[in-house]
């Protein structure tokens, strides 16, 4: 597999591509989260604020903060209304910009296989968040067949085409979340399998979404006509379409929380 690396520069065609499916995974995820109102958050590798929105909306926090390593995510993050009193700034995951016991809770969604160092990302987010506050995490089991575009990478792998990777897709692991939450001195960790659906309105929807993929949009961009017509087929085979041309899929994501001691 090729480790080139992915970047989310585009916040409208990151949106399209993974923003809803963000909050579709997101919204379970919460669920199961079930944290209380009010408090003081760190949406950790918070993009185009896609879930940060949902957190805002789901959970009332007194404030959140969101930091990413990319300053086009961020101005996008920024002009969302209902994220106008949120506070946004560059950062890495690995040194986060925060001092200690800043937060009641930090999470990091869909992020943790794209930090090079998980355990260093695990272990900041715990030192941010105050005694008691709870750190957790999603992320698609890319080991397992879990990211929603799973079919389109396959199909381009069978005909020797680039498809970036994250640096640590181990790290969305069920059994590696379990390890790096608990080695970082969390306590009361738990941890479980969501799965999500979304329809498009026929391929020509699902096609024009993953065109704007920071994934696999650049390698698709200097394809052939005749290249592109091939992976198309293939693609096509690998999903089912109904009756009306509609074409649902599914994502699977590995989530994790555990409290501060």
């Amino acid at each position: 597999m090729t480790t080139t690396p992915i970047r989310f520069d585009d916040g409208a065609a990151y949106e399209r591509f993974m923003g809803l499916w963000s909050q579709r995974v997101g919204q379970a995820f919460l669920d199961w989260l079930s944290p209380p109102a009010g408090g003081q958050w760190l949406d950790v590798g918070c993009g185009n604020g896609a879930f940060t929105e949902l957190l805002v909306a789901e959970c009332a926090p007194d404030s959140v903060d969101g930091v990413d390593p990319s300053e086009q995510q961020l101005a996008y993050a920024r002009n969302r209304p209902a994220l106008q009193a949120a506070t946004f700034q560059a950062g890495d995951a690995m040194g986060l910009p925060y001092p200690d016991d800043s937060f009641d809770a930090a999470v990091m969604p869909l992020v943790i296989f794209f930090v090079p160092e998980p355990r260093r990302g695990v272990s900041e987010m715990a030192r941010v968040v105050r005694l008691g506050g709870t750190v957790s995490a999603y992320a698609w089991a890319m080991m397992e067949g879990g990211f929603p575009y799973f079919p389109l990478q396959t199909s381009m792998r069978e005909m020797g085409l680039t498809v970036p990777a994250p640096p640590c897709p181990e790290a969305s692991r069920l059994d590696k979340l379990q390890e790096l939450w608990t080695d970082a001195g969390l306590v009361e960790v738990e941890t479980r399998e969501i799965t999500v659906e979304r329809t498009f309105t026929d391929f020509a929807d699902y096609w024009i979404t993953v065109l704007g993929g920071p994934s696999v949009g650049a390698t698709l961009a200097t394809m052939t006509p005749e290249a592109i017509a091939e992976l198309q087929t293939k693609v096509r085979a690998r999903l089912t379409e109904a009756a009306d041309g509609s074409i649902t899929c599914s994502g699977r994501a590995n989530a994790v929380m555990g409290r501060v001691a």
